[in-house]
């Protein structure tokens, strides 16, 4: 380490005094000054440097360098003669050398500043010396707040990256930590600053990895939303101007709300699929998966391992590597399992499990994969009657039936049939390059006395007829463009028959027998009716309503 005497306290001594005070190369041993309350000299004294009034005071001192800050003529060759063995510096030599280096220092400075990384600077101490407006905006820690104190001051109770690397000399690199008033998430990447082989301070690069969080998620969701979310409708696209159909809806914005499998019966045509659809999109797992399946479109044989996965080997044909199942897939989101009524009863015990266990297995395997699943489940049968012939499991049932929605049939809700034909008219428009505004009144009429036992998807099949064949220039669907089936009366035989009634009406008459007679076993109390009948009292109020049982 070199010694250094300042000459002259006066503003050229001061600057000198400023710029090599706290130098890691030189110590000031003393300032000479023979006013005493020259402002050089009161700054040595409060840095503890001895300060005397005259020059001859450091004779035999070991002294290096000595600057002359007093800009009189004469002094400088009195002071090389005097201390021969020191390298004398003019003070108009050291000032023009101190700007130069200021000028640096601002550049520098400036170049910390204007980026867009918080970075703060440490001095050999340990304490901040320099940080940028970036830190200041991450952090809300200002210069008055940091500068001059332990490089800690900043992340309390953590450990410093800046002092690790003035102990170590080594970088340090993605250091996690928290930081601020606020205590955000940050990475530090931080390096020494050597000087001629010696460890002069430390350097820290800041990352807010707060913000970075919330942005990967909201990217992961968005990408979730555009490359796996296959649920289309939500249930704006349902029309419910019917209090029976309002009554479903609500019903099924329940059952969205709730995390448990929702069972959804009605008649085929009805919309089951969109129900589903429309709950997957308004619950917590919309932006996951919602995959669907079709459990009589499968053949028996591949039911199990399309909805369990198989491993590789487990039969001939195998995929290598193996596949996952319809329930890994759906992990997180949900599995619409439609028409659920025609599961193989095998089938059928180990879809049990995986409800119970929250787990699967898949064909040849040993090891459980752990799922997270929701379903919703879809039949027109009568699960029920299945239950009592042996095809459909008793403990199945009630593991999916935890929230039943019965959807009515079409001919149960005319009121929707018009607003329903309206909707189908413009979204079948795009399809068709038609520019149909309206259906007639004459129109709607025949509409209206049609049984509809094909149900909704039976009323687009005939508004979708209609439209193809309208000119493209009209506007008004009329009741000759609708190639509506009229009920004749079956002509006389020698050998009558027995008349077939639709299964749909068969059902709804057992059903509303079965209503009738619970009712009366229990003496019209519906609490016990209802869990007499496997079905929620809300389900119960709903069809003693539709089937005016009185009680």
């Amino acid at each position: 380490m070199h010694h250094l005497l300042i000459v002259g306290a006066g503003r050229g001594g001061t600057e000198v005094l400023h710029a090599f005070q706290r130098s890691p190369l030189l110590t000031v041993i003393g300032v000479v000054d023979s006013d005493e309350h020259a402002i050089g000299v009161q700054l040595a004294k409060r840095g503890q440097i001895r300060v005397e009034k005259t020059w001859t005071a450091f004779e035999g001192t070991a002294i290096d360098f000595i600057i002359d800050a007093t800009g009189e003529h004469g002094v400088l060759e009195q002071l090389i003669h005097y201390f021969p063995d020191a390298a004398v510096l003019p003070g108009e030599f050291v000032r023009v050398l101190l700007e130069r280096l200021a000028e640096k220092e601002r550049m520098l400075e400036a170049i910390i500043h204007c980026t867009s990384e918080a970075i703060s600077v440490a001095d050999q101490a340990g304490e901040t010396m320099l940080i940028n407006p970036a830190y200041t905006r991450m952090t809300g820690y200002t210069e008055d707040d940091v500068i001059g104190k332990p490089a800690s001051a900043d992340i309390g109770m953590q450990e410093s990256v800046h002092l690790r690397v003035l102990e170590t000399g080594e970088s340090v690199r993605d250091a996690r930590m928290k930081i601020g008033q606020d205590r955000r998430d940050i990475i530090v990447n931080a390096a020494p600053v050597v000087v001629d082989g010696q460890v002069r301070g430390s350097v820290g690069v800041i990352r807010d990895i707060s913000e970075m969080k919330a942005l990967t998620k909201e990217l992961k969701a968005a990408k979730q939303k555009i490359r796996t979310l296959e649920a289309k409708y939500t249930f704006d696209d349902i029309i419910a101007e019917s209090e029976s159909m309002r009554f479903v809806v609500d019903q099924a914005k329940l059952a969205a709300t709730m995390p448990v499998n929702v069972l959804i019966r009605g008649e085929s045509g009805t919309g089951k699929e969109l129900f589903a659809h429309a709950i997957h999109a308004a619950s917590d797992r919309r932006y996951e998966q919602f995959v669907r399946v079709n459990c009589a479109a499968i053949a028996p044989s591949l039911l199990e391992s399309e909805l369990f996965g198989y491993e590789e080997g487990a039969f001939s044909g195998a995929r290598r590597g193996g596949k996952r199942g319809y329930f890994e897939e759906a992990h997180g989101g949900s599995l619409f399992l439609d028409e659920i009524g025609e599961l193989p009863l095998d089938v059928q015990a180990k879809l049990l499990r995986v409800l119970q266990e929250n787990e699967v297995v898949r064909v040849g395997g040993a090891k459980a994969v752990p799922v997270d699943v929701r379903i919703i489940a879809a039949t027109n049968a009568n699960l029920e009657q299945k239950i009592i012939t042996g095809e459909f499991r008793e403990d199945l049932y009630y593991r999916i039936n935890r929230l039943p929605i019965h959807i009515p049939a079409l001919r149960e809700r005319p009121d929707d049939l018009a607003p329903l034909s309206t909707h189908l008219l413009r979204k079948l428009n795009q399809s068709y390059g038609r520019s149909v505004e309206r259906v007639s009144e004459d129109a709607l009429d025949a509409i209206r006395k049609q049984t509809w036992k094909g149900n909704v998807r039976e009323l687009e099949n005939v508004i979708g007829r209609a439209l193809i064949f309208t000119d493209k220039t009209e506007q008004v669907l009329r009741k000759g463009h609708l190639q509506l089936v009229v009920p004749t009366s079956p002509k006389r035989s020698e050998r009558p028959k027995k008349e077939i009634k639709h299964l749909s009406d068969e059902m709804s008459y057992l059903e509303e027998q079965l209503i009738r007679e619970a009712l009366d076993v229990v003496n019209g109390n519906k609490t016990e009716a209802a869990k007499q009948l496997g079905i929620s009292l809300r389900a119960l109020y709903y069809k003693v309503e539709r089937f005016n049982i009185q009680c």
